[in-house]
C-alpha cells in the first residue's frame, strides 16, 4: 500500500468512534456532578469532597443516635470505635461520663435540652478537619459547630472562637 492508496473512509466506524468518545466524556461529567451532589454541594476542591461526604454522614449518624437517646452508640460514633465499652480507659481525654454530661437530655450542661431534630447547614474544611455547623431543634441563633477529623474519623467540638459564618 502506498501513500496514494489510502483506505476508503468508513463513515459508520467514525460515527461509532465519535459516540464512544462523547459518551465516555458525558459519563465522566455525570459521575463528577453526582459525586459533587452526594457530597452536599461543597464549595471546595474536589479532593476534599469525600471528607465532606464522610463528615456529614458521621455528624448525621451521631446526632440521630443522640436524638434516640442511644448515648453508647453516639459515643462509639464520636470516638470512631464501636467496641469502646471493651476498653473504656482508651478514651481518657473525653470519657463516657463527661460525654453523658454534655449530651444527655437530662443533663444541666446540655444547653439544647432534649435534642429532637438537627439540620446540617454548612460544612467547610478548616485546616485538616471538616468544620460542620448544625442547627439543633430548629434553632435560628447560634449553630453547634463540630469538627470531623478525616484521618481518624472522629468527632470533636470546634476550637473556641472557630465557627462557620452563616450570614446575616
Amino acid at each position: 500500500m502506498t501513500l496514494l492508496d489510502a483506505p476508503k473512509y468508513d463513515e459508520a466506524r467514525e460515527r461509532h468512534h465519535r459516540m464512544i468518545v462523547f459518551g465516555s466524556g458525558g459519563l465522566l461529567l455525570v459521575l463528577f456532578v453526582s459525586w459533587w451532589l452526594m457530597a452536599g454541594r461543597p464549595v471546595d476542591y474536589p479532593w476534599n469532597w469525600n471528607n465532606h461526604l464522610l463528615g456529614r454522614s458521621a455528624v448525621n449518624r451521631f446526632l440521630t443516635a443522640v436524638e434516640k437517646n442511644d448515648l453508647p452508640k453516639a459515643y462509639g460514633i464520636w470516638t470512631h470505635d464501636k467496641n469502646w465499652q471493651q476498653h473504656p480507659t482508651q478514651n481518657g481525654a473525653y470519657p463516657f461520663s463527661r460525654f453523658q454530661q454534655d449530651w444527655s437530655s437530662t443533663s444541666p450542661d446540655n444547653e439544647y435540652g432534649v435534642i429532637q431534630s438537627h439540620k446540617i447547614v454548612a460544612a467547610r474544611m478548616y485546616g485538616n478537619v471538616l468544620l460542620v455547623a448544625v442547627l439543633i431543634n430548629g434553632r435560628k441563633s447560634a449553630a453547634l459547630d463540630l469538627d470531623y477529623d478525616p484521618h481518624a474519623h472522629t468527632l470533636s467540638f470546634s476550637p473556641p472562637g472557630v465557627e462557620i459564618y452563616l450570614g446575616p
